[in-house]
């Protein structure tokens, strides 16, 4: 079967219904979540995925050519072939935000492709142990012709924190092994603030940490569809998510939005040739490093695409109130606009100077300092853009009425007559602004996703701080400062290699 490149209404009836898995929102269970309001809007988002690959003015960065699948597939499930590729990822995530106003979701999953590439093709190339890349190009031509939705489960609840995994008062804190069959394992477990998890067709599991000896049974990798048995999602909850409940069409704009939630594997049964990593716990912490640099470098896509929304419309209501051509205003924009070209301008950086990790086809990493920088800048930066945003847009962006009071019979004339600013510009015009300003500049996606999203800010720090060689700029000063000759070294960069490049 090849359905090669699927379109969005095709991806949203595929997804309609769940016979096995279980998915609760607000202690409910959802057997459609492509009618439940709650969830519809996450739907819509990733299926802009879909049809980005089909609308002109993304086609060209939505498709690429798969040598694995033999034709065109999304991008979202493609293998990177080189920096250009790399480059694309970024482009493209800048893009669809446009279109999205939100997280599209299919990011994390697209990671783990990536990841697991380079990862079993290493196991093979140094252990010896070919199964696992064997099973995975296998699972990658699955999902590449049949273009299915991936959701990336990587983050365990990790219990008690100074704890590793054998070690925790609750074994199951992260998702272990706890069946050897001839056939296959059984896994159990959770994984948390998982993007997307309720609308997707598959599951990708990873280990969240480096791992000893004594934590094997944690350092597993698999793929399941999400469609199985002991299977359970629980939906979290975001910032004004209830307005999505309300059928209106106002101030739930852009009716665009991810979510995420917990997910719990009781005693889940994966065949042997679904599995691409067991008891490798030495490269548990090369997985972990390989997904986090490819996905903070994805940052630098998405948050400056989200920035250009929130400076346009702070950039429009600053029109619609008179005052877009004075000059703190100006002052203002013009700063937020060199904080999103900052961010973005970190990822190209990190995509340019991609790395290749194994040998043959794709194997393209990211530079994982550059990768560290742009995800630290997201830590920062949209914090600053939003707080800038909200300068321009005034207090009524948290005090305006709502879309029902504006379309009330009795006081709706009132309200449009007190709301409008210049005579350009309806009342309904501000409140639509005001909304989609809102509900994008104090989103789960543009702050606290910026924050914790592929590692907290320390860990940035952390590699970082590894991968940057003191001892050879050290030597660079004493040079200079005559304390001593030091011998040529070809680098330009003082950067150590890190462990997936020493691997």
């Amino acid at each position: 079967m090849s359905m090669g490149l699927r379109t969005g209404d095709q991806y949203v009836e595929g997804i309609k219904t769940r016979n096995k898995a279980k998915i609760y929102v607000l202690g409910k269970r959802v057997h459609d979540v492509t009618t439940n309001l709650f969830l519809k809007p996450s739907v819509l988002s990733f299926k802009a995925t879909f049809d980005a690959a089909f609308e002109e003015d993304t086609r060209d960065l939505a498709r690429v050519y798969s040598p694995f699948a033999g034709e065109e597939v999304n991008r979202f499930n493609s293998i990177h072939m080189g920096p250009q590729d790399l480059v694309a990822k970024v482009k493209l995530l800048r893009k669809l935000s446009h279109k999205t106003g939100t997280c599209f979701q299919r990011c994390v999953g697209w990671d783990a492709l990536n990841t697991l590439y380079i990862v079993t093709k290493k196991l093979a190339e140094k252990e010896g142990k070919g199964i696992y890349y064997k099973n995975f190009i296998k699972y990658l031509e699955y999902v590449q012709r049949r273009d299915l939705a991936l959701a990336g489960a990587m983050t365990d609840v990790k219990g008690v924190r100074p704890l590793k995994p054998s070690e925790q008062p609750n074994p199951d804190a992260y998702v272990r092994v706890v069946e050897e069959r001839d056939d296959g394992i059984v896994v159990r477990g959770a994984k948390a603030n998982i993007t997307g998890i309720a609308v997707v067709d598959e599951v990708v599991v990873m280990p969240t940490r480096a791992m000893t000896e004594k934590d094997e049974v944690y350092a597993i990798s698999f793929a399941i569809p999400l469609d199985t048995e002991g299977v359970t999602v629980v939906v979290g909850r975001q910032l004004n998510d209830a307005r999505r409940l309300e059928e209106g069409e106002i101030d739930g704009l852009p009716y665009m939005f991810n979510h995420e939630g917990l997910l719990i594997l009781e005693d889940v049964y994966v065949p042997w040739d679904r599995v691409f990593m067991y008891r490798e716990w030495k490269w548990a912490g090369v997985l972990v490093e390989v997904f986090s640099a490819y996905h903070r470098q994805g940052y630098a896509g998405c948050k400056s695409g989200l920035g250009d929304v929130i400076i346009g419309a702070a950039y429009n209501l600053a029109k619609q109130i008179g005052v877009a051509d004075k000059p703190h205003v100006r002052e203002k924009l013009t700063e937020m606009v060199f904080l999103n070209e900052t961010m973005y301008s970190a990822g190209l950086a990190a995509s340019w100077e991609g790395k290749k990790l194994v040998e043959g086809d794709g194997g393209w990493w990211v530079n994982p300092m550059y990768a560290n920088v742009t995800k630290h800048l997201v830590t920062r930066f949209p914090y600053e853009v939003s707080r800038l945003a909200h300068d321009i847009a005034g207090g009524l962006l948290g005090t305006a009425p709502s879309e029902f009071d504006l379309k009330n019979e009795e006081v709706g004339k009132l309200v449009a007559k007190y709301l409008q600013g210049v005579p350009e510009f309806t009342a309904e015009d501000r409140l639509r602004m005001l909304r989609l300003l809102e509900n994008t500049s104090i989103s789960v996606a543009y702050l606290v996703e910026s924050v914790h999203g592929a590692g907290s800010p320390q860990a940035q720090r952390i590699s970082m701080e590894r991968i940057y060689d003191f001892y050879t700029v050290e030597k660079i000063a004493k040079s200079l400062a005559r304390m001593g000759q030091r011998k040529a070294d070809p680098r330009v960069e003082p950067h150590k290699p890190t462990d997936s490049e020493k691997a």
